[in-house]
């Protein structure tokens, strides 16, 4: 079995928009994207580094990141990633689905993974105080991920860490526990950094935040934690070798590529994430910001939303079933679980259940599955499914790489530069200005007339 398949029968009911004729009609333009993608001649080709980042990750990049994971790993209890959008949702999403569901049940000890916990992605002063309030009695350590140390988010985090672990361990300690992953050669934090010692990593110049887990933004905080980031970027370079020369209807960047673009042609404007495996639940916020940071712009693009089967069939169920049809499901399936849990037989049968006496959790949720896939297409709601043998790092590397590949293939056919994002500034600009940072002054006063 491949590491990861996508099927798109199922967006060819017969009561589809979409037939086999227009996915096959596509395959010149979807192939033409891809060399785009490869030849570097297409829009935002200045951030095409991720398309041969894995194969070019060498082992002593690999060696320098577990040595450096081993420092933070020696010295702390509790290891804060700071980060926000691309800088931690990656890592986030990796360190959840190969993690244990109730890791976080157990209290950090020395001699085991540290506990990676994240810190800089909103404003919350609550989050902060109860952050700090949790960590007040372990050893802590920080990595700090920005490529220009000013981005408001993780810059007001890293401040009040920074002098939380200065304040405990002085200056010179403090600086074996903070690493930061930033700019080669400018920036506010990489001036910090060289003027404080501390071990810094790079942010590649030609990888967009939203590309970058397999760089060390993704890479440190998750070989903090224990995960096996070797295999997670072999995965990531089988899917990289598959995907840059298996033909059209054997490659399964091309051929998610060609469902999507085909079903938004047709009127499918809303793409629902799914997974059946509340670990996976974080894969779907890593692939939010993915496709709608690259694809949603002047005025076009698909909206990504997720959703956490089958728990969200009891709460988004009826609409995706018999709302408005404009959405479209690609559902994220595990072939094989990694435990066995039988249901046993009751004597009294209250509960009707004796049926399924004798079978594993995982035969009722693949029925779960396929019973909800069948509904969905009855209902006018096209499938997709994208399969991957098992929960581990090789195949969640492979997940993420063809994700990727196919988003710059969708985002060129959908004819927007699937690697800039001039939106997100606009937010920031009103912000400063309603905080009355210098040089904001007379758009503050307009904003606060309208207010």
């Amino acid at each position: 079995m491949k590491s990861v398949n996508v099927q798109i029968d199922k967006i060819l009911a017969p009561a589809s928009t979409v037939t086999a004729a227009d996915i096959e009609a596509l395959k010149p333009e979807i192939e033409a994207a891809h060399q785009l993608v490869h030849s570097g001649e297409g829009k935002g080709n200045d951030f095409l580094g991720w398309v041969t980042l894995p194969s070019s990750i060498t082992d002593s990049q690999i060696a320098e990141i577990e040595a450096a994971a081993k420092t933070l790993r020696d010295e702390a209890d509790i290891v804060i990633a700071i980060g926000i959008g691309g800088s931690y949702l990656g890592a986030k999403a990796v360190l959840e689905a190969l993690s244990g569901s109730f890791d976080n049940l157990t209290a950090p000890k020395k001699g085991t993974n540290p506990k990676v916990l994240f810190a800089g992605q909103n404003i919350s002063e609550d989050y902060t105080w109860e952050l700090l309030e949790a960590v007040k009695d372990y050893d802590i350590a920080t990595i700090v991920i920005s490529k220009s140390g000013t981005t408001t988010e993780p810059a007001i985090a890293f401040r009040i860490i920074r002098d939380q672990i200065e304040k405990r361990y002085g200056k010179a300690e403090a600086a074996k526990r903070i690493v930061a992953v930033t700019d080669a050669s400018k920036g506010a934090l990489r001036t910090l950094a060289d003027t404080e010692g501390y071990k810094t990593f790079v942010i590649p110049d030609n990888v967009g935040g939203r590309y970058s887990v397999l760089t060390p933004v993704g890479l440190l905080p998750l070989a903090v934690a224990g995960v096996d980031i070797r295999g997670l970027v072999a995965g990531a370079v089988e899917m990289e070798k598959l995907t840059a020369t298996a033909p059209f209807a054997e490659n399964p960047s091309m051929q998610y590529a060609a469902a999507r673009t085909a079903l938004y042609r047709a009127g499918k404007k809303i793409e629902i994430l799914a997974s059946y495996e509340p670990k996976l639940q974080n894969i779907g916020e890593w692939w939010k910001q993915l496709y709608g940071e690259s694809e949603g712009k002047d005025g076009r693009g698909i909206f990504p939303a997720s959703v956490t089967l089958t728990a969200d069939l009891h709460s988004m169920g009826q609409y995706i079933q018999q709302g408005e049809r404009t959405l479209f499901e690609t559902v994220i399936r595990v072939a094989q679980p990694a435990h066995t849990f039988k249901i046993e037989a009751d004597a009294e049968n209250l509960d009707g259940l004796n049926f399924l006496a004798g079978k594993r959790i995982s035969e009722v949720n693949q029925m779960a599955i396929l019973g909800t896939m069948l509904a969905h297409v009855d209902g006018g709601v096209p499938n997709i499914a994208v399969e991957i043998p098992q929960i581990d790092a090789h195949s969640i590397g492979a997940l993420l790489y063809m994700f990727e590949k196919a988003c710059g293939i969708s985002g060129y056919a959908l004819g927007v530069n699937p690697f800039d994002q001039p939106g997100v500034e606009a937010y920031k600009k009103n912000m400063f200005a309603l905080l009355g940072k210098p040089g904001y002054e007379a758009e503050g006063e307009a904003l606060r007339k309208r207010l």
